[in-house]
């Protein structure tokens, strides 16, 4: 089963929107997935969950054993400030270390209302996951503009929409 993560605890986020766009190519393919919200985490589980507190928050242990049962991850990294959401970075830190990833396959897919397709964002995540042993397939996904190419909550661009099925093709054989 492939884990499709919102990398973002934004409510109403575009990346669940992507997510689901996601989930509905992958089902095509004939591959299962399961989406993941970040928004789902319990309010205060970096003070909870984190560190020396780690495995003493159930809520937040569902959701992470849920992504460390995966094998291979779709994240649908929004940017933020230049780079991806902190609460991303706040799961990531929380996970089993470093058995969580390691030996891992995932696919990034970057989403920003710039220009860029959130492309500084990936390439940080990609520095992280490298260091957690996670291996990332090559073909990223940079979706700039994303308000623009949306009509009615969905993505109406048409090589965004090859793109990411492109992708989703390659992440099944990866």
């Amino acid at each position: 089963m492939i884990k499709i993560i919102v990398s973002t605890n934004r409510k109403n986020a575009v990346s669940a929107k992507m997510a689901g766009l996601y989930q509905q190519i992958l089902d095509q393919n004939g591959a299962e997935s399961e989406i993941i919200h970040l928004t789902d985490l319990p309010d205060d589980f970096v003070f909870t969950a984190l560190y020396e507190n780690n495995g003493k928050n159930s809520a937040y242990n569902a959701i992470h054993n849920r992504v460390k049962s995966g094998h291979k991850f779709v994240f649908i990294v929004p940017e933020y400030n230049g780079s991806f959401p902190g609460i991303l970075k706040s799961f990531i830190d929380g996970m089993t270390y470093p058995n969580s990833f390691r030996s891992k396959k995932c696919a990034l897919v970057g989403i920003s209302s710039g220009i860029g397709g959130a492309s500084i964002a990936l390439s940080h995540l990609t520095d992280i996951f490298n260091y957690l042993g996670m291996h990332v397939l090559a073909n990223k996904i940079k979706l700039a503009k994303i308000e623009e190419n949306m009509v009615d909550g969905h993505l109406s661009n048409k090589l965004y929409i090859s793109l990411l099925h492109e992708q989703a093709r390659a992440l099944i054989d990866f």
